[in-house]
């Protein structure tokens, strides 16, 4: 990690806490970070995203955000309420974020786990860890993908209702 990595990671440590822990009654929730089978951790610490790597994988691979600048990914991750992590020692295998009115809705975003490291089941943990099990569980949540339904429909996410519009970006 670079130098200039490490600043902006801390400028993005230093701006997102007390959003991404708020619970929806307004409180304080604390960090989550817990080991999963295989040496794995989950972790939802801001400071700790390799946000070479979470770029690396976005712009290169992950088929909605080919070509996304470092800029936006890093300002994705600062402004999100709350990311998700998945490590295994030092290196960064998987990613997810949120962003929330805290109160209604969350829009679930970036959802990935490396190719090398998928069918461990760090998908549906990373997942139900920002859905089911985080501070905003009691909102209605929404996403965009073409592929693994079958993981957001263990979650609860069904096909929209006549009641959703979207207006794609440009």
């Amino acid at each position: 990690m670079t130098r200039a990595s490490s600043i902006r990671i801390a400028a993005i440590s230093q701006t997102i806490p007390a959003a991404y822990r708020r619970s929806a009654d307004g409180g304080y929730r604390g960090p989550v970070q817990r080991q999963l089978p295989g040496g794995y951790e989950l972790d939802d610490d801001p400071s700790r995203l390799d946000l070479e790597a979470v770029h690396r994988y976005l712009s290169e691979e992950a088929y909605w955000a080919l070509g996304r600048s470092r800029e936006t990914v890093e300002r994705l991750a600062r402004e999100a309420t709350r990311v998700v992590g998945i490590y295994l020692g030092a290196m960064q295998v998987g990613y997810c974020r949120s962003v929330s009115d805290g109160v209604s809705f969350a829009y679930l975003a970036d959802v990935y786990v490396l190719p090398e490291h998928r069918g461990r089941g760090l998908g549906k943990a990373m997942v139900r860890e920002m859905v089911q099990d985080g501070s905003l569980s009691g909102v209605s949540w929404i996403l965009h993908t073409r592929d693994a339904h079958s993981l957001y429909a263990s979650m609860g996410f069904v096909a929209p209702s006549a009641r959703v519009m979207e207006r794609p970006g440009g």
